[in-house]
């Protein structure tokens, strides 16, 4: 899911508002939240790094994940020496938290067939041993099974 906070300082109040939206369909983001600080505390709180920053964010109805609080964190920290900036926007897409996979890439030298081949040798014997047996399912009246039908 992406996530786009806000931070927006009102200098004249002394606050910090923070606006949490969010992407719920392709193209529609709605507001979700609105929580807000001290802009002396949550400055104050920036300086003394990542853990102060995030201990001093989260609440109980604002809590992003540590790697969000560390993009936030990380974004944030010339947003708050910089008086005259008033707002800065951060996105998330949560996908960021999940490792890379490694792209499998398949040997130009490697044959499609040789791949495929379970035992290099399959016998037309084992294969009408296989087929032998009768798999029809088979219910008798006594049989009060939900599978019955």
């Amino acid at each position: 899911m992406r996530q786009k906070i806000r931070f927006e300082k009102n200098m004249k109040a002394g606050k910090v508002i923070i606006l949490e939206s969010s992407e719920v369909d392709p193209g529609v983001v709605l507001l979700l939240h609105e929580e807000e600080y001290s802009l002396k505390e949550m400055a104050a709180a920036s300086i003394e790094g990542f853990q102060a920053f995030s201990q001093f964010m989260r609440r109980r109805s604002f809590f992003p994940s540590s790697d969000f609080s560390q993009k936030l964190f990380e974004s944030t920290i010339e947003f708050f020496k910089d008086e005259a900036q008033e707002k800065i926007s951060i996105e998330y897409d949560d996908v960021e938290a999940f490792p890379k996979e490694e792209e499998f890439l398949l040997d130009d030298d490697v044959e499609i067939d040789k791949i495929l081949e379970e035992d290099g040798d399959t016998k037309e014997d084992e294969l009408k041993e296989i087929d032998s047996e009768d798999d029809t399912p088979k219910f008798t009246p006594e049989d009060t099974s939900e599978h019955e039908n």
